[in-house]
């Protein structure tokens, strides 16, 4: 009986061990997915999601549909790698697919969606450099902030300083071009294939 009695006891206390274990794990999970701030404001750039669908990601390639700076967007919940947003009233995912290891979600997440309209800061800008940007496009002259309004931040994992003096960028999944910085910070040279500038380089 006693020994039968003991067996009880720590089979009991087994369990409170392994419930306990399953709570803290869940815990865990489910306070670093409140932790992250549900961020509510505009996008910070021109974003584009694939033709026919509701993912976007670091991308951003030219003959996708494009999403205007400015828009009104707002986090709703976080996956893995991913977030579900709303933007312009629509329902969209933002996905992490080159980031991972440099930047956290929330951090990437950060990125674009900020808490003030950059419509307002676009409207000091000299007429063809708003025009540039509105049309998703580059120019010599333009600065870092005026090309991430423009075409999106560039991969991190290719250019993982923003003050480098040189980016690498894609249009396409072929169609690379590189923005050559000067010493005044704006973009000094557009090269790439002349098909690649003609879609990306404003005219």
């Amino acid at each position: 009986m006693q020994a039968s009695k003991k067996s009880v006891q720590v089979s009991a206390m087994l369990a409170a061990v392994a419930l306990a274990g399953c709570q803290t794990g869940g815990s865990d999970t489910s306070e670093s997915k409140s932790a992250a701030p549900l961020l509510s404001g505009y996008t910070c750039c021109n974003l584009r999601h694939e033709a026919g669908s509701d993912w976007i990601n670091e991308l951003n390639y030219v003959g996708w549909p494009m999403i205007p700076l400015g828009t009104q967007a707002s986090i709703t919940s976080y996956g893995r790698q991913r977030a579900a947003v709303t933007i312009g009233g629509k329902p969209m995912r933002i996905g992490q697919d080159y980031t991972r290891e440099q930047l956290s979600l929330e951090q990437y997440m950060a990125r674009w969606i900020v808490p003030r309209d950059p419509k307002i800061k676009l409207a000091t800008f000299p007429a063809n450099i708003q025009a540039s940007i509105k049309a998703g496009k580059v120019m010599k002259g333009m600065t870092r902030e005026q090309v991430i309004m423009s075409v999106g931040y560039p991969l991190t994992q290719e250019n993982p300083v923003l003050d480098a003096p040189m980016w690498r960028m894609w249009m396409s999944s072929f169609g690379e071009y590189q923005l050559m910085w000067g010493s005044d910070g704006k973009v000094k040279d557009i090269i790439g294939d002349p098909l690649t500038k003609n879609m990306i380089v404003q005219q």
